[in-house]
């Protein structure tokens, strides 16, 4: 445990969280990713012999409230597991729970979701088509972006139009997969059926391609099927579609980005989706912001579309999160 002074921000998280007591805490992990939740879980377990002053500097604001709760080590597996499984209910926070309090490995697919998109890929390289269409489709849509990324495009479009077609994965077909992974990894996996798959993931994944990317994989696909390809492209969310969310929803992203990244991902924007984020800001920052695009210089399509890019990430993520609604096509994304 570190002292006082260099005390990392998720020590401090951990600190928070141990203090809060389960519900509490609970409830502010449910709004964290699984990468989030792993490393504060995994400080939580190594919290030992808290001192009261640690909370002090942790909690300054919150004295009243934490008083001298100072055995935070104390039954601390209990409160990580209760307070996990509350968190994020009992399948998503067995494994996870695995990995902090036992020091072992994730087991079977769920090992692939924690690991670097790099090592996903060569782990499934030499494997069957099909097997990499199921791991690919059982990652989120980022990851699975990341590891289609260091396949050639005619294997990544062979992916995707298997995952198109996939619609669930029976057990014993699971077990396959997991016996190739045991190879790798140690542990049983699991023989539970799984909806995985579908036009929808594939839509997901191609959300976060780089563009250029996604414009030779949705070509390919619409070489072989156009008609898959239109209803890929109708559940896609891009960045035109801004124009059609709620006010609400604009403010919570715009809260979220910087006016560099704004000016230059509205240079590539049609009118009605410019006066729609002038509509969301106030009258003197929205002045502000049209001077910034009259007066800003010409810049590079790459540029245009990145910064784009990262204002669709920061609003899938609100979405998953709950904070706002997004949709796509006429689906709903939350």
């Amino acid at each position: 445990m570190s002292d006082n002074k260099t005390l990392n921000p998720v020590e401090r998280a951990a600190i928070l969280m141990m203090s809060l007591g389960e519900a509490d805490a609970a409830e502010v992990l449910k709004h964290m990713g699984p990468k989030e939740v792993q490393r504060i879980g995994t400080a939580m377990a190594e919290l030992a012999n808290v001192q009261q002053d640690q909370v002090e500097v942790v909690m300054s604001d919150f004295l009243n409230t934490v008083g001298n709760q100072t055995g935070l080590g104390v039954g601390s597996d209990d409160y990580i597991r209760t307070v996990l499984t509350q968190a994020l209910g009992a399948d998503k926070a067995g494994s996870l729970i695995d990995r902090i309090l036992e020091g072992g490995n994730t087991r079977g697919l769920d090992t692939l979701k924690w690991m670097e998109a790099r090592q996903v890929a060569d782990v499934i390289r030499y494997e069957h088509p099909q097997i990499q269409a199921i791991v690919v489709s059982y990652l989120d849509p980022d990851q699975a972006a990341q590891v289609m990324t260091y396949f050639e495009d005619k294997v990544r479009i062979d992916i995707l139009m298997r995952i198109s077609a996939l619609e669930s994965v029976q057990p014993a077909a699971l077990k396959e997969l997991n016996d190739i992974l045991e190879r790798q990894f140690t542990g049983a996996g699991s023989t539970k059926t799984t909806d995985m798959g579908g036009v929808k993931v594939v839509a997901d994944i191609m959300n976060f391609l780089d563009t250029s990317t996604e414009a030779t994989v949705m070509e390919a696909i619409r070489e072989v099927d156009e008609d898959l390809s239109d209803e890929i492209q109708d559940l896609m969310f891009v960045f035109a579609n801004l124009a059609d969310v709620d006010d609400r929803a604009i403010q919570t992203i715009m809260r979220e980005i910087s006016t560099d990244i704004l000016v230059v991902a509205l240079k590539g924007a049609d009118t009605a989706l410019q006066e729609k984020i002038f509509k969301n800001m106030s009258k003197r920052a929205a002045e502000l912001l049209r001077d910034d695009l009259e007066a800003s210089p010409p810049v590079k399509l790459s540029d245009v579309e990145n910064a784009q890019k990262e204002i669709l990430t920061v609003a899938r993520r609100l979405a998953d999160e709950g904070e706002i609604m997004l949709g796509g096509g006429g689906e709903e994304m939350i």
